[in-house]
């Protein structure tokens, strides 16, 4: 005899597709679906659906990451494309996330090497690729312009927008077909509002990912809980404004204080295993792909993820 996980609700998870293959005008070696969902996250998901992915993030100037980070990869931080690479062969990511941090110097304004950097880790990997800007509204437009311009094509996920700058970041999602992360600061309301405010201006629901914004297990990470699971509910219930996939990044598990007083012997683990527990509990809320900066993490997240799938599909489920 199953169980009926549906509670009554008539709405569900939205879908966004991210990467695209050959066949669909791209050259990604694989596309993903994330959402679809119609009950309690990591149960009854659509059966097309990837998620819960997992997304390395690397920077193409390492000076802004984490000392961590770097101490790990060795000489590998400081090629681009040759990290991506390794995400995808070594350390077995399905996403990579490319932070553009040579961007985030004083009086930047060199756009087109932006657009070889881009070119560059487009050829390292093939993967589905997320992008992350300057953060400096003044020139994000003009970066991610030249970002959505150079990756024509295949289908993109930009970020981040946020209440106060999401213009630049939503014109090159419509005029290249890409994807967007919209970001609210742990606030169901705000999300649901830049939602609106996105679709106002023509971005499409199936190219928008929430992403509520988390921090570390135990650092608050339970108001983003409550928020995660907030909107999700909020989604089946039938909020079309709110029924859209969710990312998370798990990033501050880095510069907490029991990580960065570790003994350096214990730090990678350390490391490690709060990036992990932050993710499964986003994964748990409704986090469809969890972002992480250090390269062990990302096959600990996998595995767990791969044994959650397993554990679920083998419970009948009435619908």
């Amino acid at each position: 005899m199953g169980y009926d996980l549906h509670f009554g609700w008539t709405g569900a998870i939205g879908k966004v597709i991210l990467g695209a293959t050959r066949s669909d005008g791209g050259t990604r070696k694989i596309s993903y679906q994330v959402g679809g969902g119609t009950t309690l996250p990591l149960l009854d998901q659509d059966p097309l659906s990837s998620s819960p992915l997992v997304a390395l993030e690397i920077c193409d100037n390492p000076e802004y990451w984490s000392p961590i980070v770097r101490n790990f990869c060795g000489d590998l931080v400081d090629s681009v494309d040759d990290w991506a690479k390794t995400a995808e062969t070594v350390y077995g990511a399905d996403l990579v996330r490319l932070y553009l941090t040579s961007t985030r110097q004083r009086n930047f304004s060199d756009i087109k090497s932006v657009g070889k950097t881009l070119e560059t880790v487009l050829s390292g990997t093939a993967l589905p690729l997320i992008i992350e800007g300057s953060n400096d509204p003044k020139i994000d437009s003009e970066i991610f312009l030249k970002c959505g311009e150079t990756a024509e094509g295949e289908r993109l996920l930009l970020g981040t927008a946020e209440a106060g700058r999401y213009r630049s970041i939503a014109a090159a999602a419509l005029a290249y077909n890409h994807s967007l992360i919209a970001q609210s600061p742990i606030d169901v309301n705000l999300a649901k509002q830049l939602n609106i405010l996105l679709r106002e201006i023509g971005v499409q629901r199936d190219h928008i990912l929430i992403d509520p914004y988390t921090g570390a297990l135990g650092y608050g990470f339970e108001y983003s809980y409550s928020a995660m699971e907030r909107i999700w509910f909020s989604a089946l219930k039938g909020d079309t404004d709110l029924a859209m996939p969710m990312i998370c990044s798990a990033i501050d598990s880095l510069t907490i204080k029991e990580v960065r007083e570790a003994e350096p012997a214990l730090q990678d683990d350390m490391a490690m295993q709060w990036e992990f527990y932050t993710g499964i509990a986003a994964a748990a809320a409704g986090s469809e792909i969890v972002c992480v900066r250090h390269p062990k993490t990302v096959g600990m997240l996998k595995k767990a993820f791969a044994s959650i799938k397993t554990a679920a599909g083998s419970t009948e489920v009435k619908k």
